[in-house]
């Protein structure tokens, strides 16, 4: 059980500009504030007199021989604490699995830390208390379950003849192709025993999942791989999925083969929706990425900063998107379109990165050591990206920051930006010229949220 409670630290940027530095602070701090995932579960849940109200719907919890709590992600740990705090007695326990450091102190959920985004040992243990917890409910109990972004890492099971090792072998090459998170998700559902709506077929209890999304769109079937939302997709699709990017001859062997006899009606399909769906499951969306956006827009109000949000939110690869948001910076000085200074665009999504160098880095920093080259030599304007998690691609870093001089800083130290850009390693060129963005474990995930700040 995770036994260190959940604190966020502060945020720290490296910049030197010391009239930008505090307004990037507040943006940012903007962002993950209205992500708050203990906001989002006690302004969308009110218990009185035995009833509980979501969202206009209501649950007379005095009918229940048991009420459990379930979840696995990022946000679920702070989702569990919340959830504790509105039902008080009526809520029994559970389990919730979290990434590491994203613990939470909880009375009576237990909170149980894992590997993310490459699953391990620790979740396949917790997941095999999680299904024997539903295993136990009857239709006399209710099952409340929290589910956000990671749960697809930390709620592993996988299926029979797959290992933990064939299964983060193949998440790991997913990662790193390029795919988009709902592939890489109807892969992960065809692996596993929990995805795919696998997890509400094992239970005969009511439930109802609370969702924090991290997908653009809130496709309920990829959050979190869907464990209990019916599956459209099938084995076909995955393979489909991995020969796409080329990775069928590359994926152990197990894995081809449990596809294959899927595709064959050999191995169980996911769950399947039907005309006459069962009414047991509720889904209740609590947060999304545009909770997160308007939160920083909500920031520059107040910092008598235009914000203007940008319709379409960003997917593509980072590298081809991080080019268009510094082209966007370098239109919004010179030519005030579509707003005079003091202005800060604002977008969110989820760009791809199709790994081919051996360096570190995410999608947030790629995105922006890409505008970098678009804003050379201009002043008064940054390009900013950030994971609202905390955590962009395999580092301790939530994003960066690029302005006119990042370019010449890094030429000052012998560096040239191509390289970086070539072997993906965003992470190491911002440690070493400065940018990067630091907040530690957030306690959300609401996507990534982009920002082009000119003053």
């Amino acid at each position: 059980m995770a036994t260190s409670g959940f604190n966020r630290q502060p945020i720290t940027i490296q910049h030197s500009n010391r009239k930008i530095l505090p307004l990037l602070k507040a943006l940012v701090a903007g962002g993950i504030e209205a992500s708050d995932p203990l906001k989002a579960i006690t302004r969308s849940l009110a218990c009185r007199d035995h009833t509980l109200t979501v969202q206009g719907t209501s649950y007379d919890l005095s009918t229940y021989d048991r009420i459990i709590c379930m979840g696995a992600g990022k946000a679920s740990g702070r989702m569990a604490a919340a959830l504790e705090q509105v039902l008080g007695r009526y809520l029994e326990g559970g389990i919730v699995i979290v990434k590491d450091g994203y613990g939470t102190p909880c009375k009576n959920i237990h909170l149980l830390e894992a590997g993310h985004p490459i699953p391990d040992r620790r979740g396949v243990n917790a997941t095999k208390q999680v299904i024997s917890l539903v295993h136990s409910l009857t239709r006399n109990d209710l099952v409340i379950i929290l589910l956000s972004g990671g749960a697809s890492s930390l709620l592993c099971a996988p299926a029979p003849g797959i290992t933990l090792a064939d299964k983060q072998r193949t998440t790991n090459l997913l990662l790193r192709s390029g795919a988009t998170i709902q592939e890489i998700n109807i892969v992960r559902k065809h692996l596993s025993t929990v995805k795919g709506g696998q997890l509400a077929q094992t239970t005969l209890a009511q439930s109802v999942t609370f969702i924090m999304s991290d997908v653009l769109g809130d496709d309920l079937s990829t959050i979190g791989s869907g464990p209990t939302v019916p599956d459209r997709s099938t084995f076909q699709d995955a393979k489909d999925i991995l020969k796409q990017f080329t990775l069928w001859g590359t994926i152990p062997s197990a894995v081809r083969r449990h596809i294959n006899k899927g595709r064959s009606g050999h191995v169980p399909e996911t769950w399947k929706p039907t005309k006459h769906q069962s009414s047991r499951h509720r889904h209740v969306i609590l947060g999304n990425n545009r909770q997160a956006i308007e939160g920083v827009a909500a920031a520059a109000r107040k910092l008598k900063i235009k914000p203007v949000i940008l319709p379409m939110p960003l997917q593509g690869e980072a590298r081809e998107i991080g080019s268009i948001l510094g082209s966007l910076g370098r239109d919004l000085v010179e030519s005030g379109n579509p707003v005079h200074p003091p202005a800060c665009l604002i977008a969110g999504g989820e760009p791809t990165v199709t790994v081919t160098g051996k360096g570190r880095g995410g999608r947030a920093q790629e995105c922006v050591l890409a505008a970098a080259q678009e804003l050379a030599g201009l002043k008064n304007v940054i390009v900013a990206g950030f994971g609202t998690d905390g955590t962009d691609g395999p580092t301790d870093a939530a994003g960066a920051v690029a302005d006119g001089q990042t370019l010449k800083r890094a030429w000052r130290k012998g560096l040239e930006i191509h390289t970086f850009l070539d072997n993906h390693d965003s992470y190491h060129f911002f440690k070493k010229v400065g940018g990067q963005i630091i907040t530690g474990p957030t306690g959300t995930n609401l996507n990534d949220v982009y920002l082009i700040l000119a003053l």
